[in-house]
């Protein structure tokens, strides 16, 4: 008989834990409903008490929970201060964790632990130790998702300022210095090849409302990409000159020799760096073409050759590399690296031979169309019999300017601002109407050949 009523008591407690879950559950459901409403409209402080209901009584209800919550806390981390704010700093932190725990197949390690750091770093509650530490963690275990600008210029700049304390070494600072440039430009290239598709479509009036999102949201990221680049090269500043490089790199050269590649960033950032007539690059390329004979190689050759004095053997050298090369967007750097050297020497015509090599390789390079905007405007003495005619080249000038930003909106500022001098050194208003060229077309006589229509007034 006890044992009976043991296990009606037993029934019995099941009965009111199931009623009771399913009461507590049709309570989060009425909740769920009554804080995504009010979300909707950002109404957060009305959404926060039924948002917290449900997030801490069914959790797993709705993905929800989190990605509006995330707003919810937000908002109230910007609404208060002292204690009350670093409670709801500890809430998103929590949401973030959570939101991977529920949700694993939705949440990317990389996002959670880059939220967490810029939160933590907006509101000064994290050391630079810690950013390089946990940033280091994303972008080791998840690089594929290590996407957002900010936070790649943090994960640098973090570790200048740790070396700059003495706790890393430089060593570590170009290595890490390497993998993030390489990223961005991974990323931004995606970008400006998704642009490179959409803008023919735009120019044809011919974008949908999607494409039209997807045109102006690659063009915002690729712009901020440029953006951190910037910054990323003025925080690395003078520890990269040819005096730190070198001593570094003889150091190091022993143990690394056999790493190809330690010797092709080596490599690499002496040539960025115009490290090339130390004898410590010459060894270096030495070491890249016995590990990997490949077009890179050949193209430091052939600066090796131009160095030299052997120009002849130099060009050689870069056309091998660029028939070497199969992958378009490394055809087009190494198009356009020697396409600067040409530039530094005076050789303009080669310059923009190569520049638009690498232009024929990757329609987005916008640093190509750049130096052929520089060569252009370079030239603007040498084109023309008139005043006129020599500043109408501006314009020219202006118009490949323009272009670097269309294709490459990461160069935009450099683009706009080269784009205002050349516009500022055109033919004026009054210039055109006193000479009455208003609708008639320049043409060019000199190496860059090629014409101009003079606007209308």
């Amino acid at each position: 008989m006890k044992t009976k009523l043991y296990i009606t008591a037993i029934m019995l407690l099941g009965c009111m834990a199931i009623t009771n879950a399913q009461a507590q559950n049709t309570e989060c459901v009425t909740n769920l409903s009554i804080y995504t409403e009010h979300v909707k409209v950002k109404n957060y402080d009305a959404a926060y008490t039924p948002w917290k209901m449900v997030y801490e009584t069914c959790p797993e209800l709705n993905r929800a929970n989190f990605v509006y919550g995330e707003r919810i806390l937000k908002d109230k981390i910007k609404k208060s201060t002292g204690a009350d704010r670093d409670g709801f700093i500890n809430d998103i932190l929590g949401v973030y964790d959570n939101s991977m725990k529920y949700f694993p197949a939705k949440t990317k390690l990389a996002d959670v632990i880059i939220k967490k750091v810029l939160i933590r770093y907006e509101y000064k509650m994290i050391s630079d130790e810690e950013i390089y530490s946990e940033l280091g963690r994303a972008f080791t275990e998840d690089k594929a998702n290590f996407k957002n600008p900010k936070a790649l210029y943090l994960y640098f700049s973090s570790l200048v300022d740790l070396h700059k304390a003495g706790s890393k070494d430089l060593q570590e600072v170009f290595d890490v210095y390497d993998e993030v440039t390489e990223k961005i430009e991974v990323e931004n290239g995606k970008l400006t090849e998704r642009i490179a598709k959409l803008l023919p479509k735009e120019e044809a009036g011919t974008l949908t409302s999607k494409e039209k999102k997807q045109l102006k949201s690659a063009t915002t990221n690729s712009e901020s990409f440029g953006k951190i680049v910037g910054s990323i090269d003025a925080k690395l500043g003078p520890l990269a000159d040819c005096e730190n490089l070198i001593p570094l790199y003889q150091k190091s050269y022993d143990e690394k020799r056999g790493d190809i590649v330690w010797v092709k960033r080596a490599v690499g950032l002496m040539f960025n760096k115009e490290c090339t007539d130390d004898p410590m690059f010459q060894k270096l390329f030495d070491a890249q073409m016995a590990l990997d004979p490949s077009a890179d190689g050949w193209f430091y050759s052939g600066i090796i050759k131009l160095k030299n004095g052997d120009t002849q053997g130099a060009l050689a050298d870069f056309d091998k590399a660029l028939a070497m090369e199969t992958d378009p967007i490394k055809k087009s750097k190494i198009a356009y690296k020697v396409a600067t050297i040409n530039k530094r020497k005076g050789r303009k015509s080669s310059a923009r031979k190569y520049a638009q090599k690498a232009i024929d390789a990757n329609s987005a390079n916008g640093r190509a169309y750049l130096l052929i905007a520089s060569l252009y405007a370079s030239s603007a003495n040498e084109c023309g019999s008139t005043t006129f005619e020599k500043r109408a080249m501006f314009w020219k000038a202006a118009d490949m300017a323009r272009k670097a930003g269309r294709v490459d909106p990461s160069l935009s500022s450099t683009a706009n601002k080269s784009v205002r001098s050349y516009m500022a050194k055109a033919p004026t208003k009054e210039m055109i109407f006193s000479s009455g060229m208003g609708g008639k077309t320049v043409t060019f006589s000199c190496w860059t050949g090629g014409s101009v229509k003079v606007p209308n007034l």
